[in-house]
């Protein structure tokens, strides 16, 4: 099984919302026993919170479950713990760095990379106030991982 963590500035906007559009793509193909993903944050502004209450409208709204659950904190145990480590933007990507020390495995990426566009953040609703946007972001990185990441299952 293949371990996956989405990783935002506060974990209570992006990466919950990954790790819950993800989830809700493995269920659709039948691949929840393949993968497992999890979120948290790069800083501590935020741990213990639920996810933010805009964002989880949008996904509601999109027929995404949005269970109650708290922010976290990445540690440096995360690194072993995951097999990818992905960032929504630049910032996180090098919060990721700093906490993992480095990345000598090459499992850091941005989730829009698994969608074909390198170098594109998922923007921060939490400032641009514009949660739709990032769920589209968040939905097309999320399914060009699911295209890309080997949890098909195996043809027999």
């Amino acid at each position: 099984m293949i371990k996956i963590l989405f990783i935002c500035h506060g974990n209570i906007c992006r990466s919950p919302a990954a790790e819950m559009v993800f989830r809700q793509l493995l269920e659709q193909n039948g691949l929840q026993d393949r993968a497992e993903a999890a979120s948290a944050a790069a800083t501590a502004e935020e741990i213990g919170n639920d996810i933010y209450p805009p964002m989880r409208r949008v996904l509601l709204a999109h027929g995404v479950p949005c269970p109650r659950r708290a922010a976290r904190q990445i540690t440096r145990q995360d690194y072993g713990r995951y097999d990818l480590l992905i960032g929504m933007d630049d910032e996180n990507l090098r919060d990721m760095r700093r906490v993992f020390g480095g990345d000598p495995d090459g499992k850091l990426s941005a989730l829009m990379s698994w969608a074909g566009f390198p170098g594109r953040s998922v923007s921060d609703p939490w400032y641009t106030r514009d949660f739709e946007k990032a769920y589209r972001d968040i939905e097309l990185g999320c399914r060009g991982l699911l295209e890309n990441v080997t949890i098909q299952p195996k043809a027999e």
